[in-house]
């Protein structure tokens, strides 16, 4: 789904002149395949990143995200995507996140969430 959202969004931007906002998501991702793709989203003029932590891998079996579960790839959190692409692009993304305000299923505690 990684190619197509950013077929999508690409194409919305080069043809249509709207500004995106492409949604990322880090579960299951090496910090290689995330720098791939937003390297490929630079190139094709993205400028806003929505930093997700997505779905629990369907391989799993899970219908949700349980206490302690880690998303299997090298960013367990949405903040660690938005750390990566910080590290990685600096200012050039603007980057939106989602919230939970009831707190993340998968949070142990509110401090850990915070």
């Amino acid at each position: 789904t990684s190619v197509r959202t950013l077929a999508v969004a690409s194409h919305a931007q080069r043809y249509c002149g709207v500004d995106v906002l492409m949604h990322l998501t880090c579960t299951g991702l090496t910090r290689e395949q995330l720098a791939h793709y937003l390297n490929q989203a630079k190139t094709c003029g993205v400028r806003n990143i929505l930093a997700l932590r997505g779905d629990p891998p369907a391989c799993r079996g899970k219908g949700s995200w349980t206490v302690g579960d880690v998303s299997g790839g090298e960013c367990d959190r949405a903040i660690d995507l938005v750390r990566l692409i910080r590290e990685l692009h600096g200012q050039y993304f603007g980057i939106a996140v989602a919230g939970h305000p009831e707190g993340h299923p998968a949070s142990v505690n509110e401090k850990e969430e915070m």
